[in-house]
């Protein structure tokens, strides 16, 4: 076998050193205390893909992501006191935001990190000398599936973003991103088991299906109606997931990885192992009794819209009332500060910890029936559209949705995905990505211009590197 050495400092920075208490796959160990010098120490490949995993517990995704894909929204509100900026959420909020907007930074240095430790250990795992290629390709498989997914945040914010691989600083047509995604996930697809496959010490892992609800995703993206027909189907038939039957469960410790769920991003949640940090606190219950800062909180505009459908399943699933009892004893207090919070981000266990063992589920079957839904309406197949849509609403207890024709049936669905999919991280981009970010923002008072269909390239960024090219409008 052919052994490389790297240097430790380098593992360190990419954050390969975790130690984890609930997923084997993530149990490296943290105390190890080895010097930045110390070069000789020989890392197995499966050591740096796991590193491209931990990424994903990064202060960015308990902060500046609820910013940049739900503050944002009409779905939620800044929350917190009034006074507290959150650094920057109160201009998200408002969409008066810049190219300086620190939230913008962050995650789009994050996502471009996690892909070069994900193409590191891409190339790492090429060249160590393992002699099992199943084993290989499934190893290389999750990293081009999280260098994928990592790209998908880009270039759904940002449209045309640099290619790593290509060039670091000449910006690639959004249809060439998009294409390199296709080729990862393809490649994942190919060597990926599937999610039962998997050992239960490796359950969390990207999986054959994963890659194949994410593809049906990004071709949903880009409109490629019957190839997100055809994905969405091959997940469904592929007999590997169910749908939870109670919609409150999915968040909860029991259901972590569990049969409804694709793909999520792992915590683990004790003290010294690092789970996704501040995930729940950021956003639980603030003031008397409370325990959390307050932010990200369900809007008015999205319960009103609960509400409209009659949909108190979903709506007591996903907001946190003044006064309740939830469903694990805890009551809250009727004097807490905000007048809702997000109960999908809320941890039984942990409640404020810093460190936090909330899984955030980032696909899942519920998506993938509506991605099957929206793609069939479009390629004219009603019937198929409306078979998929609802099940989804029978599972929360609301009637069957009848109605046939394109337009009609179209805004039916994009209804449910607010509702079905609220405070999951999606909400900004199916405004994006419907063009319907000017109506429904100013139906939420807030001023949409055309350029807010588009992200600012990030003011240190260019500042790095002048001969990128700004996003027009910024």
């Amino acid at each position: 076998m052919k052994l490389k050495t790297l240097n430790i400092a380098l593992l360190i920075a990419a954050g390969f050193l975790f130690q984890g208490c609930t997923k084997d796959f993530l149990n490296v160990p943290s105390k190890e205390i080895v010097e930045a010098d110390d070069s000789n120490e020989v890392y197995q490949p499966e050591t740096f893909i796991n590193g491209v995993y931990g990424m994903f517990t990064d202060w960015n995704y308990g902060f500046a992501y609820l910013g940049i894909t739900e503050i944002i929204s009409d779905n939620a509100d800044k929350g917190s006191s009034a006074t507290d900026t959150g650094t920057d959420k109160d201009i998200l909020d408002a969409l008066t935001y810049t190219s300086t907007t620190p939230s913008f930074a962050s995650t789009w240095e994050h996502w471009y990190k996690s892909i070069g430790r994900a193409t590191q250990a891409i190339e790492y795992t090429e060249n160590f000398g393992l002699t099992d290629e199943v084993y290989k390709n499934r190893l290389i498989g999750e990293a081009r599936f999280l260098r994928a997914l990592n790209y998908f945040f880009l270039v759904r914010g940002w449209g045309d973003v640099t290619i790593q691989d290509v060039d670091l600083i000449q910006r690639q047509s959004t249809a060439a991103v998009y294409a390199y995604i296709e080729a990862d996930l393809q490649f994942a697809i190919e060597h990926l088991p599937l999610k039962s496959a998997y050992e239960a010490k490796d359950l969390g892992r990207a999986t054959k299906g994963a890659a194949q609800g994410l593809l049906a995703k990004v071709f949903l993206y880009q409109s490629k109606w019957q190839d997100a027909v055809n994905m969405a189907q091959t997940v469904l038939n592929s007999g590997e997931y169910s749908l939870e039957p109670d919609y409150a469960t999915i968040w909860r410790a029991t259901t972590d990885n569990g049969r409804e769920s694709l793909f999520e991003f792992q915590a683990r949640g004790e003290e010294i192992a690092h789970g996704i940090q501040q995930y729940s606190q950021t956003q639980g219950a603030r003031g008397e009794s409370g325990w959390g800062w307050g932010f990200n909180i369900p809007s008015q505009n999205l319960l009103d819209a609960f509400n409209a459908e009659g949909d108190e399943i979903r709506k007591n699933a996903t907001i946190i009332f003044p006064g309740e009892t939830l469903w694990d004893g805890r009551r809250v207090s009727p004097n807490v500060e905000n007048p809702m919070y997000n109960e999908k981000a809320y941890s039984s266990a942990n409640a404020g910890a810093g460190d936090t063992d909330k899984n955030i589920r980032y696909l899942r079957l519920g998506e993938i029936y509506l991605i099957l839904a929206e793609a069939a309406n479009e390629t004219g197949n009603s019937q198929l559209a409306l078979q998929n849509l609802n099940i989804i609403r029978s599972r929360v207890n609301l009637p069957a949705v009848t109605v046939t024709d394109q337009v009609q049936l179209r805004q039916a669905i994009w209804k449910e995905r607010r509702l079905e999919l609220a405070f999951e991280h999606d909400r900004w981009f199916d405004l994006v990505r419907t063009r319907q970010g000017e109506a429904a923002m100013r139906a939420a008072g807030k001023n949409f211009q055309e350029r807010n269909y588009i992200f600012p390239i990030p003011d240190r960024q260019l500042i790095q590197t002048p001969e990128m090219t700004q996003n027009t409008g910024w």
